[in-house]
């Protein structure tokens, strides 16, 4: 892509965000999520979650470093950050966003710092609130990008900003389980039943929560006239987009999870507890690739209420999007580039508890 152009995706003038922005997004929204561990030790005050907060802010520092190292090569050519670093364009919410996303690095490496040295122990609260809600506004922004796009029919709502938060609860606690697990199985320690039951149950809710958001946003723009296409597109006559969401968002991401979440069947199975998180994640790609996606292929109106004599150039054509190799590529690349940091950080930090059993 840097060498060669955009020309060797499946991007084209219709469909400008590839797959490289779903997993961008992806990765951006589940780190805000994965500080969520550490919020409820600190802001919150649960002892069960107090000594998973170093983790939980090296995940998401390296979450969110993985997410926007995809989109920095889909600037195209190095020397375009240097555009978005100097020039500002305060109406706009991706400005926002650069300032946002910078911010989250420099406040959750300090929340880190005060965890780790006890002689700056005494800011510990208050840095854990600023994170805290610094999470949410960066959440909120990346929802917004969408929200307040009122030429896209699948985007013009304002229930996206508080839908991408508990998105963001839902996947980064997904990661955060899977992450634990594996390093804590390879190190040989011990990870208690008790802490490992109360993260499987809180990720039950955080799926519940996004049904429910899902459920209340389809209704909405059901109710709506001018979004009954888009509605119908996404939910009956989508092809592959409608496979998408029942399939994949619905039932893989969703109702089976809950299934291996609370069945009685599973309550003593680890491997449900894993189970059921990757395909929280399997189904959380699913739901941002038909917002980035689905959102772009189809139709815009280009002047709303009126009768337009349309042209055979696009007009009222669901558009076409095939990934390519290099954006797969990419994609993963951003996944790989996270999950090196966090495994490198947790070498040279000490982030994991020797042992994490049940409380006697």
């Amino acid at each position: 892509m840097e060498h060669h152009g955009h020309w060797v995706t499946g991007m084209t003038n219709q469909v400008v965000w590839g797959l490289p922005h779903v997993f961008a997004i992806f990765l951006i929204v589940a780190a805000s999520g994965a500080l969520n561990v550490a919020s409820i030790g600190s802001v919150f005050g649960g002892p069960m979650y107090k000594p998973l907060g170093r983790y939980s802010g090296l995940l998401a520092i390296g979450l969110l470093a993985g997410g926007l190292a995809v989109l920095m090569l889909d600037l195209g050519r190095p020397d375009r950050l240097i555009v978005a670093m100097t020039s500002y364009n305060f109406k706009s919410i991706f400005a926002w966003n650069v300032i946002l996303y910078s911010g989250f690095f420099g406040i959750v490496g300090v929340y880190l710092w005060v965890m780790m040295d006890r002689t700056v122990n005494r800011f510990y609260r208050p840095v854990a609130f600023a994170a805290f809600f610094w999470r949410l506004m960066l959440t909120t922004g990346t929802g917004s990008i969408f929200g307040f796009l009122v030429a896209r029919e699948a985007y013009d709502a304002a229930i996206m900003a508080p839908m991408f938060i508990i998105m963001s609860f839902s996947y980064g606690l997904a990661f955060f389980i899977i992450t634990l697990q594996s390093a804590y199985a390879w190190g040989d320690r011990q990870l208690g039943d008790l802490r490992l039951a109360k993260l499987k149950n809180l990720l039950g809710v955080f799926i519940g929560a996004v049904l429910y958001f899902t459920l209340a946003y389809h209704l909405t723009n059901l109710y709506i006239t001018q979004h009954h296409g888009i509605e119908a597109f996404i939910l009956l006559n989508g092809g592959v987009y409608t496979v998408m969401f029942w399939l994949g968002q619905i039932v893989i991401g969703s109702l089976i999870p809950l299934v291996l979440i609370y069945s009685p069947a599973f309550v003593a199975s680890r491997w449900a507890v894993a189970a059921a998180s990757v395909m929280v994640l399997i189904g959380g790609f699913f739901q941002v690739y038909l917002i980035v996606i689905g959102g772009q292929v189809f139709p815009m109106t280009i002047f709303p209420g009126k009768e337009v004599i349309e042209s055979s150039f696009y007009d009222g054509v669901i558009n076409s999007y095939v990934p390519t190799f290099a954006e797969g590529a990419l994609g993963v690349a951003g996944i790989a580039i996270a999950m090196a940091l966090v495994a490198v950080g947790a070498r040279m930090f000490k982030v994991f508890p020797e042992t994490l059993e049940d409380p006697q």
